[in-house]
């Protein structure tokens, strides 16, 4: 009986001692990012339901916080995106129990662009470009790498290869409208989502549609956006690729500006290649828009 107890225990000890620890992230973008560090040596599971469009507003749900139970780490923007989540670490009694890595810090934040009041509110959607993606991918690689200093060295060379990878993107992107000096194209956005990655461009945004994120814009606010177009002469208005956008028909018919879509990376599957076909989607949108904008200026 002792020889079948002490085989079973050896048994047990194995078992726990090659249990994966369980990464939980709380956007699209960060399930590509985690994914790619970690490889096979960590589970890389997303801590809410992956069918919500908005998660700003998210509300909890009774297999959230079930699932946070089983989560050793927890990735999350930190600058506006996921604050629901610490809702969910508390009704999950995880607090201090869980190790959170904030992918944003060191990042240079962007305030948030078109805001209707003085308050100067940080943007978190820092993860809708290359550069600063990047650097929350050293940031999420260092953290995980002093939590599993086995595979430190085996999460660093993952996430400069992915860096790489990403970089290679972003100068194929830029190759195709290098040839466009001073184009100064004038931006508008159906939402504050998209000023990390305009600015790579050297684009800057000049008005914002909604009066906040997720609010939809009220007959007010869609004249002034069809006065400003007017008045500051917008080339193009990006809007929303994955949501629906019913006044975008109106100011293109008042005004006659392009109307071109970017993805707001939160809506279909999470997969390690997500943040990668997204980034595609909205640098073939960018550059095809500045293209168009340059032929009409003789570029």
């Amino acid at each position: 009986m002792k020889k079948i107890l002490l085989i079973v225990s050896m048994i047990l000890i194995n078992m726990f001692s090659y249990a994966k620890l369980r990464v939980g992230v709380t956007l699209q973008p960060y399930y590509s990012f985690v994914s790619n560090i970690v490889g096979d040596k960590m589970e890389v599971v997303p801590a809410i339901r992956g069918d919500i469009y908005d998660v700003h507003n998210y509300k909890a749900r009774p297999e959230d916080i079930k699932k946070m139970a089983t989560l050793n780490i927890l990735v999350v923007n930190g600058i506006g995106h996921d604050e629901f989540i610490y809702g969910i670490v508390r009704s999950a009694r995880m607090g201090g129990k869980i190790k959170i890595i904030n992918a944003n810090k060191g990042v240079s934040l962007m305030p948030v662009s078109g805001m209707r009041t003085k308050t100067r509110v940080m943007n978190p959607h820092s993860f809708i470009s290359i550069t600063s993606s990047i650097q929350q991918i050293y940031t999420i690689a260092r953290e995980l790498g002093q939590i599993d200093p086995a595979n430190k060295a085996y999460y660093n060379k993952n996430a400069q290869a992915y860096a790489q990878k990403l970089r290679n993107m972003k100068a194929a992107a830029i190759t195709k409208v290098n040839h466009l000096k001073n184009l100064n194209m004038r931006v508008a956005t159906s939402h504050a989502g998209y000023d990390y990655l305009l600015s790579e461009f050297g684009l800057r945004v000049r008005a914002v549609i909604e009066p906040a994120h997720g609010v939809e814009p009220s007959a007010s606010d869609i004249k002034a956006i069809i006065d400003t177009i007017k008045r500051d002469k917008i080339d193009v208005v990006f809007v929303d690729a994955q949501a629906p956008n019913k006044y975008s028909t109106t100011i293109q018919k008042a005004t006659g500006v392009r109307i071109r879509s970017l993805s707001h990376m939160s809506r279909g599957a999470y997969t390690k290649d997500g943040f990668e076909r997204f980034m595609k989607y909205n640098l073939d949108s960018l550059t095809s828009a500045m293209l168009e904008v340059g032929k009409t200026r003789g570029r």
